[in-house]
């Protein structure tokens, strides 16, 4: 039997964050907070690595892993935003996660996370307490990019240009074909998307732009404001469109996130963490 059919359903969407040396990460269920956690593209919850150390024991910090990778890698990912979103609910009100929690999403998670707010909406559960969209457009702005068209070579020029490869393209080559099904199928879900007018959603929202995102300018990411009837802030970082991965602006988002959780209630005994090295 392969690791893959091991895993319970609820570890399979929701892997538990590796804890630092004599740490035990707080259970999901139990945490006064859940701060549910969405990848951008061909993105796996290491991206989210070391963010339960920095955040503290009263928020559970809750990655999603989504299909065809990981541990999930035999399963075919999904190439349509609803439906990804309807199956993420499904797990959320399965395991009685969708209580007492935040969403933060970046890139594509973002558009997820909304996603997953309005289908959660709309089954009458509990709105989230806190929306986080980072190095996204709103949802309207979606639709006008076919990235998963392009050749390979000419895709790994693309995740190159926007930061996705490092400073010295240090994801191999090898690797990232084998990450290319799924970051297809991820940008075919986000290219594909059609956004349909609905009512805003009612919970406060911080919206994250970075100074060298190309693809998610400050005027795009402020276009996010009327999605929301409740309270409203953007926050500018420098960097590129991958700026959670690593450096001072990961650092600055994860103090951004800390103060906003603190005001949901929480008070999480941040601790310094190591920078972020990996990306696609």
């Amino acid at each position: 039997m392969s690791p893959a059919d091991l895993l319970s359903q609820r570890s399979a969407w929701f892997p538990r964050p590796v804890a630092a040396p004599a740490a035990e990460p707080p259970d999901p269920a139990t945490a006064p907070l859940r701060l549910v956690c969405f990848p951008y593209a061909g993105g796996t919850v290491s991206a989210f690595r070391g963010w339960q150390e920095h955040l503290g024991d009263e928020v559970a910090v809750v990655p999603v892993q989504l299909p065809g990778r990981g541990l999930r890698l035999r399963e075919n990912p999904y190439d349509t935003m609803e439906p990804l979103a309807e199956a993420v609910a499904d797990a959320l009100d399965e395991h009685r996660l969708a209580h007492d929690y935040a969403l933060f999403g970046h890139s594509m998670g973002a558009l997820l996370a909304y996603e997953v707010a309005c289908v959660l909406r709309r089954r009458a559960r509990p709105t989230p307490r806190h929306l986080f969209v980072s190095g996204s457009r709103a949802p309207h702005l979606y639709g006008d990019r076919a990235d998963h068209t392009l050749s390979d070579a000419a895709l790994r020029e693309v995740i190159r240009d926007l930061g996705g490869l490092g400073d010295a393209d240090t994801l191999g080559a090898a690797y990232f074909d084998r990450r290319l099904p799924v970051l297809r199928a991820d940008l075919r879900a986000c290219e594909r998307y059609g956004w349909h007018p609905r009512p805003p959603l009612d919970c406060p929202t911080t919206a994250f732009s970075a100074a060298a995102d190309p693809i998610a300018t400050p005027e795009m990411v402020e276009a996010w404001r009327p999605y929301t009837t409740g309270s409203f802030l953007r926050r500018h970082l420098p960097g590129n469109h991958f700026f959670l991965n690593g450096g001072p602006s990961r650092d600055r988002l994860l103090a951004h996130l800390g103060t906003e959780l603190d005001a949901l209630g929480t008070t999480p005994h941040r601790k310094a963490t190591r920078e972020a090295t990996w990306t696609f």
